[in-house]
């Protein structure tokens, strides 16, 4: 169905309307949601949160064409509430990693990698998740993420720019 009649019907407090729009979006809620909380429980529970609340400010959106961003905007949202709650911490035991001389295989490289990326700030992980890992662009992050591309753009380059110190990448200088 034509997502501004769905949009119009949701805003008219059709619930059918209002899951059948996210369903048809189910399999990027959840990937957008793992890469915040990394299970399934969590995941359920913040998509069920965003459904909630989608279904409650629906009448705040102008632009039916802007519903899929706003609803991811929605659910970055309460993963985010989610982890405060939880306040979930890596313990330093997880983030240790093999000598890079021992790494033989592409997956030991891309382990070290996701480890490395838990030592960049909050900001720097949620941009370079959300640009490598769902493979999102530059403004939708943007907008996902309440900042400016150029925000965004800064997040990511200062990221990488660490992962590359620390692994001893590509574009590292002695000092």
């Amino acid at each position: 169905m034509d997502l501004k009649i769905l949009v119009k019907q949701a805003k008219q407090q059709n619930q059918d309307a209002l899951i059948e729009l996210i369903m048809a979006q189910k399999d990027d809620y959840y990937r957008l949601a793992y890469v915040y909380v990394k299970n399934e429980s969590d995941v359920l529970d913040a998509m069920q949160d965003m459904i909630v609340t989608c279904f409650e400010k629906i009448d705040q959106l102008k632009d039916p064409n802007k519903f899929y961003s706003w609803s991811k905007t929605i659910l970055v949202n309460e993963c985010k509430n989610i982890l405060r709650k939880k306040k979930k911490v890596v313990p330093m035991e997880k983030l240790k990693q093999e000598p890079k001389a021992d790494r033989t295989s592409r997956h030991d490289d891309l382990l070290a990698i996701e480890q490395e990326i838990h030592h960049l700030n909050e900001k720097q992980q949620e941009a370079i998740k959300l640009r490598y890992v769902l493979d999102l662009d530059i403004k939708t992050i943007a907008a996902l993420t309440e900042t400016s591309e150029g925000t965004v753009k800064s997040r990511l380059s200062n990221g990488i720019k660490k992962l590359r110190e620390k692994l001893g990448g590509v574009g590292h200088e002695e000092a």
